[in-house]
């Protein structure tokens, strides 16, 4: 797993940009650059739609209106108004902001996208872009109103408005009017976009696609998490190591779930608490001894996803297409997000597995019948202490919360622009629910992590010294800022460090670091 806050410069030819380099420049904001072939490209497509102007010739979106307004001729000298009024009239976005790292990738992505050289647009506005991303100005993007189809036109006119001094930016982490977040930067805005341009910012799966790579990300890192989180439940409920030997798994011909088999095998190797518990039980309860079959397939579905995120990122999502080779221009539908629909619920569904296989364990350690000799919410005094009982209360809530939000959003679809627009992909909206269902899980994960660090306590009362060295990392890890709990306390400070160590790189960077060989 490449490390992006490594990566510190990202430079831009259209076809070779990864997912760790985009985390990199909207997460840990490194530069960026055009390559010396991307500018000769954006050059000659923004020469042939000129060539196009020059002629007269009829043109979607160049000299025509748009969606059903496509029908309405426009005149040439009207085609650099046309193309504003676009986005002045596009921007209808509303509800809270999206993050600034999700907008970054927003930008990062536009700018891939017009590095093909088929949009039309001037190099001016690529450049406006880069020197955007690499100031720090960030626009306010709300987060609500995108169909999905014809690319995120809402939410993407709120980013075409700062290039032209309007609406609102962040610029170091505070939110001003887009003209003065530009100035604060010494950015020089545009007066006016010229023809094309509008379409060219507006017209592409860039917000969508931003939430896909951040959402992919999340859940590439959380997979490892969960692994861990698991063999330490494992590890406190005495587990049976038989569930995991890899005849079983090699049998079931499934990639993901022979890795997790390995994985937890490697975690709890050279742990004395596991291997004085082997023989207690024939088998364990699915929660335990299925960890390989269910975490595996979330394995694999997040390669899967990785995959169609990856093509997508490479794209050209812009419509009509300039093929200034050919001497064409082509409408089509390169911006219907149905690829990042399908993948985003899908995504949605297995993290939503994982919090609620994960929720699972939490309540056997914390129910004194299941947890194998634990006590009742793994408190010391029960009874006067309730201990973690409402732990598992809140995890259980976010995990029906998940199921909720499971639900998919690509089987709905709603026709728009007088029904020539008729069948959408809402792929944004399945974006947006898959980043809240990754965000419920770490939650739950986080909680996992709480009250197994609880349970190996009261089951070995050694400071880990029990467990497996990877294992004994992560629990000193996490003690040097949260303690037995002896008796009860304010939990809500706890919670908030356990939230925040699963979140921070330290975490996953010491696993990573200390189990390289973890799938």
């Amino acid at each position: 797993m490449i490390r992006p806050d490594n990566i510190k410069k990202v430079v831009l030819d259209g076809h070779d940009l990864t997912l760790e380099e985009i985390v990199a420049v909207s997460r840990y904001k490194a530069k960026v650059s055009l390559g010396k072939k991307v500018i000769d490209r954006i050059i000659k497509s923004r020469e042939y739609v000129k060539k196009i102007i020059d002629r007269h010739e009829v043109a979607y979106g160049i000299t025509t209106g748009f969606g059903e307004l496509a029908k309405v001729a426009v005149d040439v000298e009207k085609s650099d108004e046309l193309s504003t009024n676009l986005v002045l009239s596009h921007c209808t976005a509303t509800g809270d902001p999206y993050k600034e790292e999700q907008v970054r990738g927003m930008m990062i992505l536009l700018c891939n996208n017009l590095s093909h050289g088929y949009s039309g647009c001037r190099l001016k506005l690529v450049e406006i872009l880069v020197e955007m991303l690499n100031k720090n100005v960030v626009p306010f993007v709300p987060e609500k109103g995108s169909l999905g189809a014809s690319g995120d036109l809402a939410p993407l006119s709120h980013v075409g408005l700062v290039l032209l001094g309007k609406g609102k930016a962040y610029f170091e982490g505070k939110l001003y009017t887009g003209k003065n977040a530009m100035a604060k930067a010494k950015i020089k805005t545009v007066d006016t976009l010229v023809n094309k341009e509008g379409l060219a910012l507006t017209n592409g799966t860039h917000a969508m696609t931003s939430l896909a790579v951040l959402n992919v990300y999340d859940a590439m890192r959380l997979e490892k998490l969960c692994d861990v989180s698991a063999a330490l439940s494992f590890s406190a409920l005495c587990g049976q190591l038989n569930a995991y030997d890899e005849k079983i798994h090699k049998l079931r011909r499934q990639d993901g779930q022979l890795k997790v088999a390995r994985n937890m095998n490697l975690l709890t190797k050279g742990s004395s608490l596991i291997k004085k518990a082997q023989g207690l039980r024939v088998q364990d309860a699915y929660s335990l001894r299925c960890i390989p079959q269910v975490h595996g397939a979330c394995k694999d579905a997040i390669e899967y996803v990785r995959k169609i995120v990856e093509k997508e990122i490479n794209a050209v999502t812009d419509n009509p297409l300039i093929f200034a080779d050919d001497k064409e221009v082509i409408s089509g539908g390169n911006f219907h997000g149905e690829p990042i629909a399908l993948a985003m619920d899908f995504l949605g569904i297995a993290i939503s597995e994982v919090a609620s296989i994960a929720e699972r364990r939490i309540e056997r350690m914390v129910n004194g019948a299941l947890s194998n000799g634990l006590t009742p919410f793994l408190t010391v005094d029960a009874g006067v202490n309730s201990g973690y009982m409402i732990v598992q209360y809140s995890a259980a809530s976010m995990v029906s919360e998940n199921k909720v939000l499971a639900h998919p959003a690509s089987v709905d679809s709603i026709p728009s622009s007088a029904n020539q627009e008729d069948f959408v992909s809402m792929g944004t909206t399945a974006a947006r629910k898959c980043s809240w269902i990754i965000q419920n899980t770490l939650s739950v994960i986080a909680f996992e992590y709480l009250t197994a660090l609880q349970a190996i306590d009261l089951r070995c009362n050694d400071k880990g010294k029990s467990l497996s060295e990877i294992l004994r990392s992560v629990y000193q890890l996490i003690r040097k800022d949260i303690s037995f709990m002896k008796k009860d306390r304010e939990l809500r400070i706890d919670i908030e460090k356990i939230e925040e160590i699963i979140r921070d790189d330290k975490l996953i960077n010491l696993i990573l670091d200390k189990c390289p060989k973890l799938q």
